[in-house]
């Protein structure tokens, strides 16, 4: 009989497992992951509610009959809208707040690039002290300037002029735009720039071919705050502009307001008219906006 050495018997080798995919540890689950949908969407639900009946309710006193009491516009009319357009010169006040809502925009953002490309790039020695007071300019109010600035343009001759508008919402706006430009150049790299001297451009020949293109979501981010910060603003228009034919969407708005009376069809249109053109830049620009404002909160 022959036997066999149980020691010399070699083990079987295990047959090749392939590669498994490694186990990503699990996520922990937050609380809102636990909770139930109707927890999530009710107070959400609650809240689009309430943002959405003041929209509503402008766009009925607007679209309904005068003397109506439905609560919905119908039959429609458009009679509103032609009576503030027509008989109370919204026409005109339209033409003079997009004046100065886009030379607001174009002065505050040229000012502010060039002032931002300063703050980020060169070193002085009081810098600090400039950005503190740039800071601290945010806290006084604009009607403490209202003053000072009615001085300075009545003896310039500005007053009942659209430019004295334009400059008091350029120096408003300027503080905050050039700390907001001042961080997108900071995230531009400074060896792009160096890279372009060595290939024999100039200082402003580096910065408009390497830098300003890479600023354009930050440049739209800056001129849509400015425009529709000077496009909503009242005191600077109600104070500086005292001819109708001067004056802008707010104060007009303003004027239909009374001690007596309120007319809340030609109000509600009006308010329309004022909101319609800002829902729409801000609907073109929104991916730009977003972009530019998140960039400049990083710092590069």
């Amino acid at each position: 009989m022959i036997t066999k050495d149980v020691d010399t018997i070699a083990p079987a080798v295990p047959a090749p497992v392939a590669d498994e995919p490694p186990q990503h540890p699990r996520k922990r689950k937050r609380a809102w992951d636990e909770a139930p949908r109707w927890q999530i969407y009710l107070p959400l639900g609650i809240y689009l509610v309430f943002t959405l009946i003041p929209f509503y309710w402008i766009v009925l006193f607007a679209l309904r009959r005068p003397g109506s009491t439905s609560l919905v516009p119908w039959p429609m009319t458009f009679e509103h809208f032609e009576k503030v357009w027509n008989e109370r010169s919204f026409g005109t006040y339209f033409e003079n707040s997009v004046y100065v809502g886009v030379a607001t925009l174009f002065m505050t953002t040229l000012v502010a690039l060039a002032g931002g490309y300063a703050l980020a790039r060169f070193d002085f020695k009081i810098k600090r002290a400039f950005m503190l007071a740039l800071l601290c300019s945010q806290f006084v109010p604009g009607a403490l300037l209202l003053v000072p600035l009615f001085q300075i343009f009545a003896e310039l001759q500005m007053i009942n002029s659209l430019g004295s508008v334009i400059i008091a919402e350029t120096v408003f706006q300027l503080p905050l735009s050039m700390i907001l430009i001042s961080g997108f150049i900071r995230n531009v790299p400074y060896s792009l720039e160096e890279a372009a001297w060595v290939d024999g451009c100039n200082r402003f020949t580096a910065f408009r071919v390497i830098v300003l293109p890479m600023l354009r979501p930050g440049l739209i981010a800056v001129g849509s705050f400015a425009f529709v910060h000077s496009w909503n603003h009242f005191l600077f228009a109600l104070m500086f502009l005292s001819n109708q034919e001067k004056q802008t969407i707010p104060v007009g708005l303003n004027s239909l307001m009374s001690a007596d009376s309120v007319d809340l069809g030609a109000l509600a249109a009006g308010g329309i008219i004022a909101a319609l053109p800002v829902v729409i830049v801000f609907a073109f620009i929104q991916k730009w906006l977003i972009t530019g404002f998140s960039a400049g909160a990083v710092k590069g």
